[in-house]
């Protein structure tokens, strides 16, 4: 099968999950902003049809002032993909894995903007993420041999 036979369609986009905590609301407004933020992300997958998947872009970004947690946002952006022509069940996982996330990332990352404007706080834009070295070191990491994993 030729190249020209494959095709991803984004057939469906969709926030299937957000949170925001603010744990120490109103207090955490009174105190000088000077964030330490920490940015979790991760995907599942989910075959709907042979063809057909959904995935799901996980984001989850706790932002702390000192010891103490300033907000807390989750946000699962999910999309439904056909990925059709791809045979090869490794370039399957790469495009579900690195090109999907992809394509939804932007979409999390205007939620998750959105939340923390809501929530009171100053602007938070998330930096681009290269899924595609993530997915490699995914990868990478198990298919390591056991005895490796246990060395680090």
């Amino acid at each position: 099968m030729s190249d020209n036979n494959k095709q991803v369609v984004l057939q469906k986009i969709y926030l299937k999950d957000a949170s925001l905590e603010v744990p120490g609301a109103p207090a955490v407004f009174t105190r000088p902003w000077q964030p330490q933020v920490d940015v979790q992300i991760g995907t599942a997958l989910q075959a709907l049809a042979p063809e057909q998947h959904q995935v799901t872009l996980t984001v989850t970004v706790t932002v702390k002032l000192d010891k103490d947690v300033a907000f807390l946002v989750e946000v699962h952006q999910s999309g439904v993909f056909l990925v059709k022509g791809v045979a090869d069940a490794k370039e399957r996982q790469a495009v579900l894995g690195a090109y999907c996330p992809g394509i939804l990332f932007p979409f999390a990352r205007e939620a998750v903007a959105d939340l923390v404007q809501r929530g009171g706080f100053p602007q938070l834009l998330l930096q681009p993420v290269n899924f595609d070295a993530l997915y490699q070191e995914h990868v990478a990491k198990n298919q390591a041999p056991p005895e490796a994993v246990r060395a680090h």
